[in-house]
């Protein structure tokens, strides 16, 4: 029943998808704590990301409730990820609708606590036009509710585990990465299913 879920990612645009134990999720609040300390240029600027969100602390005690997830990703050229292109917005956004996507089908599976996380900020990825995030600014309603996901990162997760667990590899990119050195980077997706 599971792998319907890994064939609906790859069928919209993940490049590999797994089911991963929920014991094996690593949770760090070091890793959250690098949105806030050198702070991230998002950080308190949506819902999605920290301050807003439950943290480690919080994810910790989702987990509980949880059994399984679906872990994907979609390999992307460095190129982009380290531009300020629409083409990288694009792959950010591609990465929140796979999430929320696989969030929306295991719920019609019959898991109703399904919970989707994504990277990136659904500010910068979905509202980078509007001055403020309405939820955080006005304690109004979220513009982009059926796709926009919490931060991975700003929930202590640790990618690099989960990427090793999923048997990929994962060179990791920032933004002073060389794409002649690294040809290619990795977005990544978590749903917590029951």
């Amino acid at each position: 029943m599971l792998s319907e879920l890994i064939e609906y990612a790859i069928k919209n645009g993940a490049t590999d998808a797994k089911i991963i134990s929920t014991r094996d999720i690593a949770v760090e609040d070091h890793l959250a704590d690098m949105c806030r300390d050198p702070q991230c240029e998002n950080y308190g600027l949506s819902k999605s990301c920290p301050p807003n969100v439950s943290g480690p602390d919080g994810f910790r005690r989702l987990l509980e409730r949880y059994d399984h997830a679906v872990f994907f990703k979609i390999d992307v050229p460095t190129e982009i990820l380290v531009s300020s292109s629409e083409d990288r917005l694009e792959i950010f956004r591609l990465l929140h609708e796979i999430s929320a996507g696989i969030e929306h089908s295991a719920k019609e599976m019959g898991f109703p606590e399904a919970l989707a996380f994504a990277g990136g900020s659904c500010k910068k990825i979905f509202c980078h036009d509007q001055l403020v995030c309405r939820v955080v600014k006005e304690d109004g309603m979220c513009r982009h509710p059926d796709i926009a996901r919490a931060s991975m990162s700003g929930h202590g997760l640790n990618v690099a585990k989960l990427m090793q667990i999923a048997g990929w590899k994962m060179d990791r990119v920032i933004g002073e990465t060389d794409p002649d050195a690294i040809p290619m980077g990795s977005l990544s997706g978590l749903v917590l299913i029951g």
